[in-house]
């Protein structure tokens, strides 16, 4: 059921952009660019005040800056900019970032799916609550998934050579992304990991001897205070932490007990996927165990998801992905903002956490290196000639695959001719406030002084 002409397409794209800038205006609170009035604010008190890195907190609140020091240090460029071009340089970085995640879990044959495919998946994209999120508090999430997924298509590819430099600076400018260094271990992949150890550990000291107070402040003392980056039990935080926090189980011994068993589940079950050489199922797994181990994980954090659903269409599940991406386009878990008490709020706050868990207990992996696209008609045991409309069908399949399956988000559906470990497939933190709700006195608010600067920096 969709266009048969140009004209049409141009009519249903321009339609849904509509539908999608008056949600995205409307129906969620708009971020003003909280975590980025953080990077800037901390950066221009540090080059041209004399402050420190961590003294630093936006007004109104008692939030600042909360990543090791190399995040900061790589944010310098921030200096030189006023406010306004600062949030037209996030928009762009993140912008650019994006393009490079759906470029690799596409794979070599992205260009195949044409524009109308990939201005409805761009849609679907910006209704999707973690990215939307990601580009209004200006987060960089999304570069560091960008990296790690960088060395997710170097080991898929061959080029394993370099493979470890993108997770090496991602875990130098947040601690979750190290886990991806586990998964080089696991992986047998050790001079991987152990580059990129090297690399986390040189941008480590880079930024030790830029700044050594600050260096030391934060592993000896910001570290270990989760108090900096916001409350454990505020709706936002969708970690394993972030559900026992609701309960009121704050004790540290049955949090390290739940972590445990999903780093347990999440090494038998990357392991499956890499033995598989299914790359992409294994970095998947890999991002939703971060989530959920992490102390805290914010609803935009759950970019790192993507992979999964990427996942999830390449291996025939469309009506699977499409129900888990609408439900986390909802903002659901905002419902449940002020009172998360009984059954009701414990299913449905933590509605995000169950999500990530059912994924890295649930998501297929080792699925045929061969993407089955959807097609314009369906396709017998005696195969017609192929045409550009009706790609040939892979030798030995009966099935068709039918044309609604998920047909916006297949540009991300061949993410297995990429991220396959055996060689190139062939080609077929801050706190939030409530996003359904009237800006709170909460931190990361929108309110009039959050919007200040407690330093005033010379154009």
């Amino acid at each position: 059921m969709r266009p048969r002409t140009d004209r049409g397409r141009v009519l249903l794209v321009l339609a849904l952009v509509a539908v999608v800038t008056v949600f995205t205006a409307t129906v969620p609170l708009l971020r003003d660019f909280f975590d980025l009035r953080v990077y800037y604010g901390t950066v221009h008190m540090w080059v041209h005040h004399g402050g420190r890195i961590y003294d630093y907190h936006v007004p109104g609140t008692s939030y600042g800056f909360t990543y090791p020091p190399f995040a900061a240090l790589t944010m310098l460029p921030l200096a030189l900019l006023d406010r306004t071009s600062a949030i037209v340089v996030s928009l762009l970085v993140n912008l650019a970032a994006l393009a490079a995640v759906l470029r690799i879990l596409a794979g070599p044959g992205w260009r195949r799916h044409g524009w109308f495919r990939w201005a409805l998946c761009l849609c679907l994209l910006a209704l999707f609550e973690p990215l939307r999120d990601t580009f209004s508090f200006g987060q960089v999430n999304l570069v560091l998934l960008a990296l790690v997924l960088g060395d997710c298509w170097l080991l898929a590819t061959g080029r394993g050579r370099w493979a470890g430099a993108g997770i090496g600076l991602a875990a130098a400018v947040k601690l979750t992304p190290a886990l991806f260094i586990g998964l080089l271990l696991i992986a047998g992949r050790r001079r991987a990991a152990g580059f990129a150890t090297a690399v986390a550990a040189a941008a480590t000291a880079l930024a030790a001897w830029a700044d050594p107070r600050a260096s030391h402040f934060y592993w000896t003392e910001a570290l270990w205070e989760t108090g900096r980056v916001g409350r454990l039990d505020y709706v936002s935080n969708q970690s394993l932490q972030g559900v026992l926090a609701r309960l009121g189980e704050t004790g540290r011994p049955l949090w390290a007990t739940a972590v445990l068993l999903t780093l347990c589940v999440w090494a038998w079950r990357a392991r499956g996927a890499v033995k598989a050489g299914d790359w992409t199922a294994a970095f998947a797994l890999t991002g939703a165990a971060a989530c959920l181990v992490s102390p805290i994980t914010w609803v935009h954090h759950l970019v790192w998801l993507l992979p999964s659903f990427a996942v999830l269409l390449r291996a025939g599940h469309p009506r699977i992905a499409g129900a888990l991406y609408a439900v986390l386009c909802t903002s659901v878990v905002w419902l449940w903002f002020d009172d998360a008490s009984g059954i009701g709020g414990f299913l449905g706050s933590n509605t995000y956490t169950w999500i990530t868990l059912g994924l890295l207990i649930g998501l297929p992996t080792g699925q045929s290196r061969l993407v089955r696209l959807p097609l314009a008609r369906s396709l017998s045991t005696t195969a017609a000639a192929p045409s550009p409309e009706s790609p040939a069908a892979t030798a030995g399949s009966d099935q068709s695959v039918p044309s609604a399956d998920f047909d916006a988000a297949a540009t991300t559906g061949a993410a297995g001719d990429v991220c396959r470990g055996r060689g190139l497939a062939r080609s077929p933190s801050s706190e939030p406030t409530g996003s359904t709700r009237p800006a709170a006195p909460k931190p990361q608010s929108s309110s009039p002084r959050a919007s200040s600067y407690t330093v005033d920096p010379a154009s």
